[in-house]
């Protein structure tokens, strides 16, 4: 559940997956897309053989009709196994999971092994993996060994999370990804929250909000 009190509520958003699937690529271009003067700057914490990378979106946030300060904190999770205590600490309490996967053919075991150690370490943490609001995002799409979009969706036809097909290194998906993130946490917080009914703030006024957009 989000951080909240009479002023203020924030949203705790983490970016997970493989290393070297594009998590920190993906937080550097979506830092260069948003309105300049409404988000802080990045900040990261070395390990040893990775990097965890977050930053503050929206340092002032932006104001709902009555008044309600609204934030965001982005993270990413380092994608070496070696580090998956540090995953678990900033998967904890987490609002929404983006898992950006390696659409590189050659990826697939990774893909799946850190897909399981999301789910396992989502248990750990006291997260209900089956509702959190998550969205998967293949990356690397223009890869010539790239898995085809159309097996990729076949694949996950079952699957309730909306798919995103990105090129992060050119920003291609990556605004996307993280609109269809923010529409997940409003529809799943939203009503409990009252976001509508007391805050007077709709879905799309929330993710305008979000990218730094007028509504």
């Amino acid at each position: 559940m989000p951080e909240s009190d009479a002023q203020h509520l924030t949203f705790k958003l983490v970016y997970y997956g493989p290393a070297q699937s594009g998590k920190t690529t993906n937080l550097l271009r979506l830092h260069d897309l948003l309105a300049p003067e409404l988000k802080g700057e990045v900040m990261t914490m070395e390990t040893k053989d990775d990097r965890t990378l977050f930053f503050d979106l929206l340092p002032l946030g932006f104001r709902a009709p009555s008044g309600l300060l609204i934030k965001f904190r982005l993270f990413t999770v380092p994608g070496q196994v070696a580090h998956d205590g540090t995953r678990k600490a900033v998967l904890s309490r987490a609002d929404g999971v983006v898992f950006v996967a390696d659409a590189d053919r050659a990826q697939e075991t990774n893909n799946g092994e850190s897909f399981q150690s999301l789910a396992a370490n989502c248990a750990r943490v006291g997260l209900d993996f089956d509702h959190l609001p998550m969205v998967v995002q293949f990356n690397k799409c223009d890869l010539p060994n790239a898995v085809p979009e159309a097996e990729i969706r076949e694949r996950w036809s079952a699957a309730p999370w909306p798919l995103v097909f990105a090129i992060a290194l050119n920003g291609q998906g990556i605004e996307t990804t993280f609109e269809s993130l923010i529409r997940t946490v409003y529809r799943n917080f939203g009503p409990n929250l009252k976001l509508q009914t007391e805050h007077g703030l709709s879905e799309d006024a929330f993710v305008a909000g979000a990218l730094g957009k007028n509504a």
